[in-house]
């Protein structure tokens, strides 16, 4: 082979080699368009993520039951904001998942509303009535069982999905107590068309509690580990950018939610301080333990060798 043809081949060898090969992840996300759970679709629409070598395929689930179940059968590689109750539920029964990082702590986003011509004032007024939440193992699933608990008054819980499902719900009568998280149901908090009841930040052990978690198997975990790290600094690269002064972090939000910008600054300012999303921050899990087991979610609170190996894989 002369030198020219040997020059050709490596040109088409290099033609078809990517230049800069990204490793893909599966994530399962749960309500698609919510501040939180948006961090990874508005982090690889920015170019974060490809900048750490990572491409994301998203499956969007109605809650914690869809996206424990995705992982579990592996089907998805990461879930995303699943409640701290529901993830140590399954790690209990000896599920092999382990939290790798937070996604939310506090409780300023979660609310439960009424029609606005309804009866029901607070919970106390809501005897016999239904209450919505997303899924089992969620964090609406576990504030709703402790607002319930802190009512005094037996209402009945209901898995009903994400907020717009939830919405159509409520308002044709079949769930009395409807659940939304920011930026659902503000429009119609702000006519008048619904009023808000409770919030999940009623709570007080609640209010500085890591509520909802990220995760994955302890097989992807180890043998995924340097893409698990950048996906990790991908993920507190986009939440930077999402409190900078950049003009597109808001509107890359507001595209992916498909709401007004405004609305946006709006759902960022007043529902989630920039610190609640840190993923090293994780607090409060002796009260949440403490709460999965008056609600039946673990047997036990974890011992302290367990909770070392349940939090393993934490970033740091």
């Amino acid at each position: 082979m002369n030198l020219r043809r040997v020059i050709v081949a490596a040109a088409l060898v290099a033609a078809a080699v990517p230049a800069s090969a990204e490793d893909l992840l599966k994530l399962a996300v749960p309500q698609r368009g919510a501040w939180d759970t948006s961090i990874p679709d508005v982090g690889q629409r920015a170019g974060i993520f490809a900048k750490h070598g990572i491409k994301m395929e998203m499956l969007y689930t109605a809650g914690a039951g869809e996206t424990t179940q995705a992982v579990i059968s592996g089907s998805v590689d990461i879930g995303t904001g699943t409640g701290t109750s529901g993830v140590m539920a399954i790690f209990a029964k000896g599920a092999p998942v382990r939290p790798f990082s937070s996604e939310m702590t506090g409780a300023d986003d979660i609310f439960w509303y009424v029609p606005a011509n309804s009866p029901i004032k607070t919970l106390k007024d809501a005897a016999g009535k239904s209450m919505a939440f997303s899924s089992n193992g969620s964090s609406s699933n576990l504030g709703a069982l402790a607002l319930i608990k802190q009512s005094g008054v037996a209402i009945k819980p209901i898995a009903a999905g994400g907020p717009p499902a939830t919405f159509t719900q409520t308002m044709s009568g079949q769930i009395d107590i409807g659940w939304s998280a920011p930026p659902y149901v503000l429009d119609d908090v702000k006519s008048g068309r619904v009023r808000i009841i409770a919030r999940e930040s009623d709570l007080e052990a609640f209010k500085n509690q890591t509520v909802r978690m990220n995760f994955a198997t302890v097989d992807t975990l180890t043998k995924r580990a340097d893409v698990i790290k950048r996906f990790n600094d991908a993920y507190k690269e986009t939440i930077d950018f999402l409190y900078s002064d950049d003009p597109k972090a808001l509107q890359t939000y507001a595209d992916f939610a498909e709401i007004p910008l405004e609305k946006a600054k709006l759902v960022r300012d007043e529902f989630f301080p920039k610190n609640n999303l840190n993923p090293a921050r994780v607090s409060g899990l002796d009260n949440a333990m403490d709460d999965a087991v008056a609600l039946k979610f673990i047997p036990a609170p974890l011992t302290k060798d367990q909770l070392a190996d349940f939090l393993k894989y934490y970033v740091k």
